[in-house]
């Protein structure tokens, strides 16, 4: 197939493009380049060193003979997405380009209408680019487990049938995001909910738990072709925090009482899922909804896997429980349904010692580059 891979420089989207190119899709990707600038911003920075999007794409070409074309461009400029569809008559459109951290949208006013207008607007450029030039192109997009909250009840996958005054139906589950970027994501489901509908569009939306973990096959190829690795308070996920944290002698830093349970895979699952979802297109007309995560882990739970093969590598870290800057359930029911990608034959890599120990090597060659005083939170929900 012909693929377009929206935000293929990122922490998801660049292992996506090169698992694809391998299996032998026809890849491109879009990317502005925004998340290297956020770097300088937030004055961070990747604790494995990344290579330019060029330099990347050139070290793949010359490694597997196939080529990924890269256009540097935005998803809110709908010229320039207009033409990159014209030249690519994508099958399929894997929509990764969006700010993707909860503690970014909370910083301030600016950064939520950012998180926003980015994210929602984008993603309506992508709707009428794929109504207008490619109408038979199948939208996957990124979504997150993030939008339903915590409910004390389980959680299906994008729809639940409800019995209300001796009546059903069936209903798009109910929605309670802990963010202004939870926000956004859901703001998108409905916009493309409402496209399939009325345009008869194709579209699947991965509601992706938390992704952990650092390399494919394809990112341990070359140096160049190395994936990033985020560990501060805006961008870093607990469990990659937490394994920095432990190489660099500091508290696994556990905000509040570490009973906030969330779904979570491995990186190299959240690459197969993609491929997965375009070998199996939604129908035309069809919204479809997977929950998209193996294993579901409290933040406490994690840490206490942290610190158990830290000690065995000989490095002496304490568990630390911080007032908790977001406004969030710290103790809650969870339970949330993930049969389709199974069904469709998603094989899960599990999260176990050995691949904390993998990630926890890697570490420990780049942590000279650790900038220490980002690996505390310094955005308040409040």
């Amino acid at each position: 197939m012909r693929i377009i891979v929206a935000g293929g420089d990122g922490f998801c989207g660049w292992p996506t493009a090169l698992y694809l190119s391998k299996r032998g899709h026809d890849v491109a990707i879009i990317d502005n380049m925004i998340r290297r600038e956020m770097d300088n911003e937030l004055h961070s920075n990747s604790l494995t060193p990344i290579a330019s999007l060029d330099e990347r794409t050139a070290k793949w070409e010359e490694l597997t003979g196939k080529e990924i074309r890269t256009y540097n461009g935005d998803l809110n400029h709908y010229d320039f997405l207009r033409q990159v569809m014209k030249t690519e008559q994508p099958d399929a459109f894997v929509h990764f380009a969006e700010q993707r951290s909860a503690p970014y949208s909370m910083i301030d006013r600016e950064h939520a209408v950012f998180t926003q207008t980015n994210n929602v607007a984008g993603n309506l450029n992508v709707l009428y680019g794929i109504k207008e030039i490619v109408p038979d192109c199948h939208l996957i997009k990124l979504g997150t487990m993030g939008e339903y909250g915590t409910p004390n009840i389980p959680i299906e996958e994008g729809y639940i049938e409800i019995e209300h005054k001796g009546r059903k139906d069936v209903l798009p589950y109910p929605k309670q995001p802990g963010s202004f970027y939870h926000l956004s994501k859901v703001h998108d489901s409905h916009n493309i909910t409402f496209a399939c509908k009325i345009w008869g569009i194709r579209a699947t939306d991965l509601n992706q738990g938390v992704v952990y973990g650092l390399d494919t096959d394809e990112t341990k190829m070359d140096p160049v072709l190395a994936n990033r690795l985020d560990y501060d308070g805006v961008f870093g996920t607990a469990l990659n925090r937490f394994i920095i944290q432990s190489a660099i002698g500091h508290d696994l830093t556990v905000y509040g009482k570490g009973g906030q349970t969330r779904g979570f895979l491995n990186i190299q699952d959240t690459v197969r899922c993609i491929e997965i979802a375009a070998e199996n297109p939604a129908d035309k007309g069809e919204f479809r909804v997977f929950n998209q995560f193996t294993e579901e882990f409290s933040v406490g739970e994690l840490a206490e896997k942290v610190k158990k093969v830290a000690l065995e590598e000989e490095l002496e870290t304490d568990i630390a429980h911080l007032d908790n800057p977001r406004v969030e359930l710290e103790e809650h029911f969870f339970k949330a349904e993930n049969t389709k990608l199974r069904d469709l034959g998603l094989e899960p890599h599990l999260l176990d010692d050995a691949v904390i120990r993998e990630i926890l090597h890697t570490v420990m060659q780049h942590k000279d580059r650790v900038i220490k005083e980002n690996v505390m939170p310094q955005v308040s929900w409040t």
